[in-house]
């Protein structure tokens, strides 16, 4: 395929994954997804009974009785009569009022509506813009590097959740799992953004051996720690819901695993860019003087990275650890808790692979960058030909 037709390729794949990702399975011109004769559909709520409803602080506990309006699929233009239950768990409950757009499940018998429930408010449209903003400002910026970035970030939606999340569900083995799943997404990222140049070539190199070594010291630390892998979000309620095969230790594994990776392998594309910057500038530069160029930027990288990863932990347990200074408790107490031990772990983790992924991407990237093919093949030609000379000489004796 030619250079200038890669963009128009790789803008026509976009477009297709982007529309399949939010028509598929979903959307209004599909939303009619049965399971056990219930249509999730769009409606719009007409009014609302709260006098089932029974208040205690800021949670509600009983059924909101409401009438709703559905807004797409075969029964567009009815009005229903739905409930909202509410257990009093506001992390779970959807309190919904009148004009609410909300998702309603629709429990069908012979073709007619037998009773309809509220599932959640309606958040499609507005993902969507948001989404289109991220679009806009990457394009607007990196240009054809950016519609290359976002090919990447599609594929990479559709890898995860067409066979990494079934693969994990199916009783596969988390970790061998997920490292083929990281290798495929390492390969679409780098070489989407970078192509199949020597830059992309050691930033993957660089980022398959810190994906190797995190692997080891996840799985090391994570048997002295003795997690089991409960404390990640919902995974009770995944073992009971009929999946009780599930390892969920390593898929645990599997989770810090993953999370490290998106940081090493942007570390690795860093490190890799600066190196192929300087060697552009400075053609003659040595492989060691490369090299050593490639540790200094290693350096100033990993010293915000590594906060990077601390921030993005921390940011999502903020109410966590404002619970623990609530409650007072002492610092032995906090960091022996297994959902700390795990975030700790997570955190120390990445940090490690990120650390040791900076020097073995410098050393790679020095090497490939500055590695004169041509002279090797050339090298190569010669000796072959002596050795035919040789032979032919040896076969006149």
């Amino acid at each position: 395929m030619k250079k200038k037709t890669m963009p128009l390729f790789i803008i026509l794949v976009l477009i297709i994954s982007i529309v399949g990702l939010f028509i598929y399975d979903g959307t209004p011109n599909n939303t009619e997804k049965k399971d056990n004769n219930i249509t999730e559909v769009k409606a719009k709520v007409l009014s609302v009974d709260n006098s089932d409803v029974v208040r205690s602080g800021i949670s509600s506990i009983g059924h909101q009785n409401l009438k709703a309006e559905v807004k797409e699929g075969k029964y567009k233009g009815y009005n229903v009569d739905a409930k909202s239950n509410l257990i009093g768990k506001l992390d779970m409950d959807t309190f919904v009022e009148e004009g609410d757009t909300i998702v309603l499940g629709l429990r069908e018998k012979d073709n007619l509506i037998k009773d309809a429930i509220v599932l959640e408010h309606y958040r499609h449209n507005w993902l969507l813009i948001m989404f289109g903003v991220f679009v806009i400002c990457l394009i607007l910026y990196a240009r054809i590097i950016g519609i290359k970035a976002l090919f990447s970030f599609i594929a990479s939606l559709y890898v995860i959740w067409g066979f990494l999340i079934p693969g994990l569900l199916n009783g596969k083995n988390p970790l061998v799992l997920a490292t083929l799943v990281l290798m495929l997404l390492s390969a679409i990222i780098i070489f989407s953004v970078a192509g199949f140049t020597r830059k992309g070539v050691s930033a993957f190199v660089g980022t398959m051996m810190g994906l190797i070594i995190t692997i080891a010291i996840t799985i090391f630390f994570g048997e002295k720690l003795g997690l089991r892998g409960m404390t990640q979000p919902f995974a009770e309620s995944l073992l009971f819901s009929g999946h009780l095969n599930l390892n969920m230790k390593h898929i645990l594994y599997a989770a810090i695993i993953i999370g490290a990776s998106g940081a090493a392998m942007d570390i690795a594309m860093d490190i890799t860019a600066s190196m192929e910057e300087i060697k552009s500038k400075k053609p003659e530069i040595s492989t060691k003087e490369l090299i050593q160029s490639g540790f200094n930027v290693g350096r100033s990288v990993i010293g915000t990275m590594t906060t990077t990863l601390l921030l993005a932990y921390s940011g999502g347990y903020l109410t966590l650890l404002m619970l623990f200074m609530t409650k007072d408790s002492s610092f032995i107490r906090i960091v022996n808790l297994k959902i700390v031990s795990t975030e700790i772990m997570r955190t120390v983790v990445g940090s490690i692979g990120l650390v040791l992924v900076a020097p073995l991407t410098a050393v790679f990237g020095g090497w490939i960058l500055t590695f004169d093919f041509k002279r090797f093949r050339k090298t190569v030609k010669t000796y072959n030909k002596s050795e035919e000379i040789s032979e032919t000489a040896a076969s006149k004796e």
